[in-house]
């Protein structure tokens, strides 16, 4: 009887533990960047291609790569450029990365800029596309100076779900306006600082390009 109840001990604690790292899941990141290809902008993007260049270097097995580009109207697939979650084999992982650096660098030397800015699009699509993947960590990078234009009849007054998403602006270039008053660069970034916030997400600046150790680092 009693070698019985240790054997069913046993195995409840196995059940357990099975359970519990079955809900806990593997560790994946999600990358999902968003390319601003508005106006004058398009000349920043070769600094656009060091970051994706960065990121691919630092992504694993099992991790998600997206870029998609901020246009006109931007909550559409259409936008995407490249998608790619890594296969576990690294010499099938390395081409893969290889084919995702030639597709951009194709788009990058083609690419057409866009009239309007439609951020909030972009992110929308960018947090249903890491829901839909389950990525246990989910970052959102915008490439842009965060000045969102929107064409005539979209609307975009619309409250994120972010609980659980880190949200990083890179390269965020003052405008000609900001350099005639300081105070449009500053209130850009608080807007969007205080979006993100509300909606539970984690909000980052980072400008110098050569500091991007810390999004890769396992929370």
């Amino acid at each position: 009887m009693y070698n019985k109840l240790k054997a069913i001990m046993v195995m409840l604690g196995v059940s357990l533990l099975v359970t519990s790292c079955s809900d806990k899941g593997p560790y994946t990141h999600g990358v999902y960047m968003l390319l601003d290809t508005s106006g004058t902008y398009t000349k920043e993007l070769a600094q656009a291609q060091r970051v994706i260049s960065y990121t691919l270097s630092q992504l694993n097995p099992g991790d998600t790569f997206v870029i998609a580009r901020v246009d006109t109207g931007s909550f559409s697939e259409k936008d995407i450029i490249q998608k790619q979650t890594f296969e576990d084999r690294p010499s099938m992982a390395n081409q893969q990365k290889r084919r995702f650096q030639e597709k951009i660098e194709a788009f990058v030397k083609n690419v057409k800029p866009s009239k309007y800015t439609d951020i909030t699009g972009g992110i929308l699509q960018a947090i249903e596309f890491l829901n839909e993947r389950k990525t246990r960590k989910k970052t959102i990078l915008i490439f842009s100076d965060l000045k969102e234009e929107l064409q005539e009849g979209y609307i975009r007054d619309i409250a994120f779900e972010l609980d659980g998403f880190r949200i990083v602006a890179l390269n965020v270039t003052k405008l000609r306006s900001d350099n005639i008053d300081p105070r449009e660069y500053i209130d850009r970034l608080a807007q969007w600082k205080n979006r993100v916030e509300s909606a539970e997400g984690t909000w980052m600046v980072i400008n110098d390009i050569g500091r991007l150790e810390p999004l890769f680092l396992q929370d």
